[in-house]
């Protein structure tokens, strides 16, 4: 679908044909979908939140200005449903916000997988909620491409592809939200010094 037809399409939505929005969702809903499961970990959940993406995106479609593109826009509601599903339900799983094969420059921070210790950890559940804190402290931006690739465990190219971003401006985009991430999860108080990563210069306690 191209920009412009994309374009008239939501002209149409908003002029009262209800049924050209079948068509944003036919365009949308596949990869909105895929985000919704690497995000929640459970293909039932990440029906449920396609459905209520899309609820949201109708709901606020007159709020759209073309400050970006449509496709970024639609995704950054996704990540908002799913990250405000797994804080309701406390099923937000651990980020490891490490460096990999393709994050070769800048800090590195790290949250342990918690998925081996207790549900009702006291340690897993202050290092989710310092996580959760974390996230809201960064921008929407930079908050909709570190879900898109932490927990949506897409590559620089497919988040560029969504957004309408060069690999590389993602590529630093990442590396600025995990730094400010990492320094509010680092901050004294905010996660248990037992979590910490080496990345601040020590060995992990």
């Amino acid at each position: 679908m191209t920009e412009e037809f994309e374009k008239e399409i939501i002209r149409s939505v908003l002029d009262g044909n209800t049924g050209a929005f079948e068509a944003l969702v036919t365009e949308y809903e596949a990869g909105v979908y895929r985000l919704c499961l690497r995000m929640t970990g459970n293909s039932e959940d990440a029906a449920d939140m396609t459905q209520e993406c899309f609820v949201k995106v109708y709901r606020s479609l007159s709020s759209f200005r073309g400050d970006s593109r449509f496709s970024a826009w639609v995704y950054r509601i996704a990540s908002n449903v799913c990250l405000d599903f797994l804080r309701s339900k406390s099923k937000r799983q651990t980020v490891s916000l490490t460096r990999d094969g393709e994050d070769d420059d800048g800090d590195e921070c790290e949250i342990p997988d918690l998925r081996s210790l207790p549900e009702d950890s006291l340690e897993s559940s202050l290092v989710r909620d310092a996580v959760r804190r974390g996230l809201d402290t960064l921008s929407p931006d930079q908050r909709q491409i570190l879900i898109l690739r932490e927990l949506g465990g897409l590559s620089y190219e497919e988040i560029g592809s969504r957004l309408g971003l060069e690999a590389g401006t993602v590529k630093s985009r990442i590396f600025r939200a995990r730094k400010r991430l990492c320094a509010f999860l680092t901050k004294d108080g905010n996660i248990p010094d037992f979590y910490t990563s080496t990345a601040q210069g020590g060995e992990r306690k």
